[in-house]
């Protein structure tokens, strides 16, 4: 009869922890991927057919975009940061919390304005065919990140 020590069947069942988390991560990430619907580039770049005058068009508006993103993206961050600092320092509804939480939806609105701005940006140079199938994609997408 063989013994077994408790180090390997503890490093058995390590091993096998680390197997069964790699597999149902790569799992997750797979389904994810399989049922993540189709980004609202993907359909300009892959769906449309643009020619190629369109395509060098769009690029540029979408190198503009990607500059100034961040940046905005940054700015909510910060605000959301100034929120939670200011409702721990305060704990309660105080002109300092109303004022994190205006700075917040101000930031978050700058975002958006500057969201949508790109969108029909990139509207402007699709032909109207074309623009029927990127109203319908921006929908769809609006109405699907709303829940």
């Amino acid at each position: 009869m063989m013994v077994v020590g408790w180090k390997t069947v503890a490093a058995t069942a390590l091993a096998a922890a680390l197997l069964s988390s790699g597999a149902t991560w790569a799992g997750a990430a797979w389904m994810m991927r399989e049922r993540q619907a189709p980004s609202l580039h993907d359909i300009v770049h892959e769906q449309l057919r643009l020619s190629p005058e369109q395509d060098r068009r769009l690029d540029a508006i979408e190198a503009r975009f990607a500059a100034e993103r961040p940046a905005l993206e940054a700015e909510v961050r910060t605000a959301n940061r100034e929120l939670g600092a200011a409702i721990a320092a305060n704990r309660g509804d105080t002109p300092e919390v109303q004022a994190a939480v205006d700075h917040f939806h101000g930031a978050m609105g700058d975002l958006q304005k500057a969201t949508i701005a790109h969108v029909f940006e990139m509207r402007s140079v699709l032909t109207p065919e074309q623009a029927t199938v990127f109203d319908a994609a921006v929908a769809e997408s609006l109405s699907r990140d709303a829940g």
